[in-house]
């Protein structure tokens, strides 16, 4: 058996990013480490983690592509379920995230919306489908 444990973000400030997860969807840390280089949260059965750019670059000898918070997003998203996506995506923006779509309804009935966190990574703010 296999299951996904982790979604882990590279990011260039570990303690700012959780903060804003943490202000913004209401996350809880789980762990930070003394050397404030990783983090967790608490977000449900996957683990959402942080990794500084100077740590990953110590994993992957060849490097990587930095998310940055200008030009287009990657072509992946972190989808967060919440019953209060306006709020939520008003909140992350209020934070310094970037409103990249308004919510909108759902031809089945969710409402979903699009920021980008401080750190340049695609948030869809949703609501639960029906």
């Amino acid at each position: 058996m296999i299951k996904l444990g982790y979604t882990i973000l590279y990011v260039t400030n570990v303690p700012a990013s959780i903060e804003f997860y943490e202000l913004a969807f209401g996350f809880q840390r789980k762990f930070i480490t003394p050397e404030n280089d990783y983090a967790e949260l608490i977000t449900g059965e996957t683990t959402l983690a942080f990794v500084s750019w100077a740590l990953a670059n110590s994993n992957l000898s060849r490097g990587f592509l930095a998310s940055q918070p200008t030009g287009k997003p990657f072509g992946m998203e972190l989808a967060l379920v919440t019953d209060e996506v306006q709020k939520r995506m008003d909140k992350a923006v209020e934070l310094g995230g970037t409103l990249v779509e308004p919510p909108k309804q759902k031809p089945w009935g969710q409402i979903v919306g699009y920021v980008r966190d401080r750190d340049g990574f695609l948030l869809e703010i949703c609501s639960p489908v029906a």
